[in-house]
């Protein structure tokens, strides 16, 4: 079936199986790779993408239900002015070390920043709680989303 939609901001047109998952048309038909496979099951948060400006796990997303819809993966995002300087924050407090899990953080925390934003430790666990980080730790990551949080309100 075609399946047309909007990736990072440009119209596409992809002939596929209705049920193949978004995550394997990223990697495979657009060789999009930030967008990583871990888990499989919507647990972990790797392959978060923005599905019409709402954070999904692309693992779980088909086809079909992307068929006359917005995508936009952490290629597209980072590298919008918010993007970079959300980028500017992870990279200043050292909060990636392997980088796996850093494409999840960075689309949920663009939504956040987009939708919320409030520097609030609490709001902020919240919005990052379907990503796993396995090496860094948590702590880093939240003070680079509180930094830019403080930085997207200065900028406003």
């Amino acid at each position: 079936m075609k399946i047309r939609f909007t990736l990072n901001g440009k119209n596409v047109v992809l002939e596929s199986a209705p049920l193949k998952r978004l995550l394997d048309i990223l990697r495979e038909d657009y060789h999009l790779f930030g967008t990583k496979e871990s888990c499989g099951e919507g647990e972990c948060g790797a392959c978060t993408v923005l599905l019409d400006g709402k954070p999904v796990t692309s693992c779980l997303v088909n086809a079909i239900h992307v068929n006359g819809k917005k995508v936009d993966t952490v290629e597209g995002l980072s590298k919008t002015k918010l993007g970079k300087m959300l980028i500017d924050c992870f990279d200043e407090t050292n909060a990636v070390q392997c980088g796996f899990c850093f494409p999840g953080f960075f689309v949920s925390t663009y939504y956040y920043l987009l939708n919320d934003g409030d520097n609030d430790l609490e709001k902020i666990k919240k919005a990052l709680s379907g990503n796993i980080c396995r090496c860094t730790g948590y702590q880093r990551i939240f003070d680079s989303v509180k930094i830019a949080c403080a930085r997207k309100k200065v900028g406003e």
